[in-house]
């Protein structure tokens, strides 16, 4: 008797609605699996975007400089002449700490202190929303004037306008002359509660005569390492020693992308274990199924059926009961992602790609640990079955 594949899958079918308990708990498995691999791996390429996002909102033509060796001076007249160096379009230099901040009866602690130059703003794509920036009389004269972020703006002044105000940077008179605009928040933090002054104040208030950090704006992003190596050659020639760091954007982002990358594989691994474990209960259900339907197989073979329609069938069990699993952990996976991008404000969210890996991932689990108890039932002998007690 040959039995038809329309038939066979309503055999198959009703054997799963016979017993519902048991088949949602032997899909369970999967159904966590496959949510684990969308969310685990959903979450490793958002954070890979949103680094992407964050280091090219930066601009990839960006060089970081970090002066190692304190002994050596790098003075304004260094400055200068890296500036007009080929390919350098800005430059600025910073000096970072964390200093109290107070406005009468207001005070906020631990807030981050640049001391930059009159390229700051243009170069981290920062714009003035109140007042005036910091200006190239403001270096030269070591003015006591801050720009300060939105956020820090609205704690110490609330809808007052800060411009001409004093405020007080570790004991410290400072005059605000700008607010910066509100930017959006980063995996690096939120700059919008930060203060900018001048850096040759900042250099007069710590008593030094040096710099250790400067950021260094291309013409190009196409000859960003053309520039690195004319201000390698020069640092070079100031310092004699290579007693300096430079970090090129497009180098950073690059690395960071392998990490999350590398990342990314290792969370869709672990939560891919979790499939196997999935499979495992499939094939275990499956082998008790076989046992308790040894008796109906007897008949079926009785009358005519072939082996390869008991196969047949009880793949089809198990890849039924994987692939509705599959679809139930898809769906509570994107459900989960939307909720994370929500609440965390990351670019989560489920590529077709991983949708379909996951999916077929747990059609293939699914006839991968049926193979064993389907040949186990076809192979059973319609006599040793109808006796089966």
């Amino acid at each position: 008797m040959n039995i038809s594949l329309k038939n066979t899958l309503k055999m198959s079918i009703k054997s799963i609605l016979g017993n519902k308990m048991r088949t949602f708990l032997t899909m369970l498995g999967i159904i966590i699996g496959v949510f684990s691999v969308i969310v685990m791996v959903s979450m490793g390429q958002g954070a890979t975007a949103s680094v992407t996002q964050s280091i090219e909102g930066m601009g990839t033509n960006l060089l970081n400089i970090t002066l190692t060796d304190r002994t050596v001076r790098f003075s304004n007249d260094n400055l200068r002449e890296l500036s007009m160096l080929e390919g350098v379009h800005y430059l600025s230099p910073n000096i970072n700490w964390a200093a109290p901040v107070k406005y009468g009866l207001n005070n906020e602690a631990g807030i981050s202190v640049v001391g930059v130059n009159e390229n700051y703003l243009a170069i981290n794509g920062y714009a003035v929303q109140l007042g005036r920036s910091i200006n190239p009389l403001d270096i030269d004269n070591r003015n006591k004037v801050v720009l300060i972020g939105s956020e820090l703006s609205k704690s110490l002044f609330g809808q007052f306008n800060p411009i001409g105000e004093s405020i007080s940077l570790s004991g410290i008179k400072y005059m605000v002359i700008g607010v910066l605009e509100e930017k959006e928040s980063t995996l690096f933090g939120s700059n919008n509660n930060m203060v900018l002054i001048p850096y040759t104040t900042g250099m007069r208030q710590f008593r030094t005569n040096t710099v250790s950090s400067i950021t260094v704006q291309g013409t190009e992003s196409e000859s960003i390492d053309q520039t690195q190596n004319n201000i390698e050659a020069y640092l070079l020639t100031v310092y004699g020693t290579d007693s300096y760091r430079i970090f090129n954007q497009e180098q950073l982002l690059s690395t960071l992308n392998e990490v999350t990358g590398v990342l990314t594989l290792l969370l869709g691994g672990i939560a891919g274990i979790s499939l196997l474990v999935g499979g495992i209960g499939i094939m275990n259900i499956m082998l008790v199924t076989v046992s308790e339907r040894t008796r109906e197989i007897g008949v079926r073979k009785a009358i005519g059926a072939r082996r390869s329609n008991i196969l047949f069938q009880f793949l089809i069990e198990s890849s039924v009961i994987s692939g509705i699993g599959g679809i139930i952990g898809i769906m509570l996976g994107i459900l989960v992602n939307r909720v994370i991008s929500g609440a965390f404000g990351l670019p989560i969210s489920a590529s077709v790609q991983v949708i379909m890996v996951a999916f077929l991932f747990s059609l293939f689990v699914g006839v991968f640990f049926g193979i064993y108890p389907a040949n186990k039932a076809s192979k059973l002998k319609p006599v040793d079955a109808l006796r089966y007690e």
